[in-house]
């Protein structure tokens, strides 16, 4: 199978990151965009140098997807270590293997801690489980591959544990923009679900509880439904199979042609296959089709189980984010869920990097309820607010600043200036990247003008680094540069060119130290990049 541009890249950056001697990495992939076509082409390529591999994961569902994907991308065939089948004695060099049987203590005793070379991970935000923990444990030299589709850094804090690095990421807004998977319109629908008195149990909402604060509101949700998606292909995600069989009743006697489905039920393969082929136009269930299920022609998503695990909230909505003939978007609709006590995700947490952004998009969004909102937009819109916002937090420090006459950069002012978002809302997750900053980092930034007390971490400290060796080489302005000329009142000085904001420092030296007559610094625009400018004044304002 042709693998697509960025399935290409993400396959090549696991080998390197194995190559660099990270034996844990983690891939990090949208659903939808083929995270099991490129752990089969890593599959075949670790078989091809003559090692085994073990397919890992929690569900039957997705052995079984795994196998037939591997088998259909590949030609290779897997044997299987779950329940009473096994793999031993088996001459297949790829093995799906269940890790709730793996785990045994007596099915672990009966392979040697090099059976296996290579150890992929299917939904690998599950491999900090104790479960995951003991299999990894016993293979303890093996690489490992974890595949996840969990949307941000933020959330891999506590894969940071568990894997050395982040081979690749490809994000939800890329795939969009790229064409591979579906637009996404959120709709805010301002009816307010009380979720104050519901308990937390095991790190999220307790479904129970969640379902007594819905249960009222059920008529009201299905009337929205009829002015939004009456003719759209719509999953609802709910609390309990109790909730999902009388939404599914409530739904069916407003007409739509709603089912359910659940994990007991016995005709589950039927009813899915009729959903598919249009028979039904609302499907319902209680955390069912989270993983393991594509129906591409589904067009709209409703999640009325809130929850704070993003990997688990774009689970749910990536059941309709695949590409499907005479699919326009996927439609997404969002309660606003009230809550004093616990952050939960909304639509705002697929796409933001930053939980700052996020929180702003949410109140825009609630600002203008009932509006379809491209997601993509919406965030836009979102970062130019929290951008402004900081601005004007960067000036009120500024001010504070110049009293101090410090001679270095505030790492703040120097991402605001440079208008690098990846710094401002960088979070660190892996081991390396949570220590403070070395001696040798802290004495390099000190070098390029950059305070560096005010930056609390190494993973931080290196993106820095890497930022400036980068500018310098494209002749960007240096820190000394943006502070000396942003202290007089020019803006965004980050983004001249060295010699334009030379030449106009030499301006200013020349007048006695303040700016010339006739020049408004903050309308001030740099004539396209000046050349020019001598080997002292490279070293005055340079990284030297």
């Amino acid at each position: 199978m042709e693998l697509r541009p960025y399935q290409r890249e993400a396959r090549n950056a696991v080998f390197t990151e194995w190559d660099k001697g990270n034996s844990k990495t983690l891939l990090v992939l949208p659903t939808g965009t083929g995270k099991t076509i490129v752990f089969s082409d890593v599959t075949q390529e670790c078989v091809r140098r003559g090692e085994r591999v073990l397919i890992l994961a929690h569900r039957g569902e997705l052995l079984d997807q795994a196998a037939d994907k591997l088998k259909r991308a590949t030609g290779l065939v897997s044997a299987v270590e779950k329940a009473e089948q096994s793999c031993l004695g088996s001459w297949y060099r790829v093995v799906v293997g269940s890790v709730q049987t793996l785990m045994r203590e007596k099915r672990l005793a009966g392979f040697s801690e090099d059976y296996f070379d290579d150890i992929i991970i299917d939904e690998a935000h599950h491999a900090v489980s104790d479960s995951y923990q003991r299999v990894l444990g016993h293979f303890s030299s093996a690489k490992v591959l974890g595949v996840t589709a969990t949307p941000d850094r933020g959330d891999m804090k506590n894969l940071g544990q568990v894997f050395d690095s982040l081979a690749y990421e490809y994000t939800l807004p890329k795939a969009i923009k790229e064409g591979y998977l579906s637009p996404i319109k959120a709709v805010t629908i301002p009816l307010k679900l009380d979720l104050s008195g519901v308990a937390m149990q095991s790190g999220d909402f307790k479904a129970s509880d969640i379902d007594t604060a819905l249960d009222p509101y059920l008529y009201q949700i299905a009337d929205e439904m009829i002015n939004y998606c009456k003719d759209r292909k719509t999953v609802v995600f709910l609390p309990l199979i109790k909730t999902s069989q009388k939404f599914r009743d409530i739904l069916n006697s407003k007409g739509f042609k709603a089912a359910e489905v659940n994990g007991e039920s016995d005709d589950r393969a039927e009813i899915l296959r009729d959903f598919d082929e249009g028979k039904y136009n609302v499907l319902c269930n209680s955390m069912l089709l989270t993983e393991g299920w594509d129906c591409p022609s589904v067009d709209c998503i409703i999640v009325l189980r809130p929850t704070k695990v993003r990997a688990l909230y774009c689970q749910m909505v990536g059941r309709g984010t695949r590409l499907c003939e005479g699919k326009e978007n996927l439609l997404l609709l969002d309660f606003l869920w009230h809550t004093e006590r616990h952050e939960l995700c909304r639509p705002a947490h697929l796409i933001c990097e930053s939980e700052e952004v996020a929180k702003r998009m949410t109140e825009n969004m609630a600002d203008q309820a009932g509006c379809a909102m491209d997601i993509e937009a919406a965030e836009k819109q979102a970062a130019e607010d929290v951008v402004a916002d900081r601005e004007r937090a960067l000036a009120e420090k500024l001010k504070a600043m110049r009293s101090r006459k410090r001679k270095l950069v505030d790492p703040l002012q120097y991402e605001m200036s440079i208008q690098a978002e990846d710094l401002s809302s960088y979070v660190p997750a892996f081991g390396w990247e949570c220590a403070p900053p070395s001696e040798k980092q802290k004495a390099q930034l000190e070098k390029a003008g950059i305070f560096p007390d005010e930056i609390d971490n190494a993973g931080k400290a290196s993106l820095i680094l890497d930022r400036l060796a980068k500018r310098r080489t494209e002749g960007l302005t240096t820190p000394k540069q943006i502070r000396l000329l942003e202290n007089k009142g020019f803006l965004h000085v980050g983004e001249w060119s060295f010699d334009a904001a030379n030449k106009m420092i030499s301006r200013i030296a020349a007048n006695n130290w303040c700016v010339p007559r006739g020049i408004v610094p903050k309308d001030y625009k740099p004539e396209a990049a000046a050349t020019g400018g001598n080997e002292f004044e490279r070293l005055a304002f340079g990284n030297s």
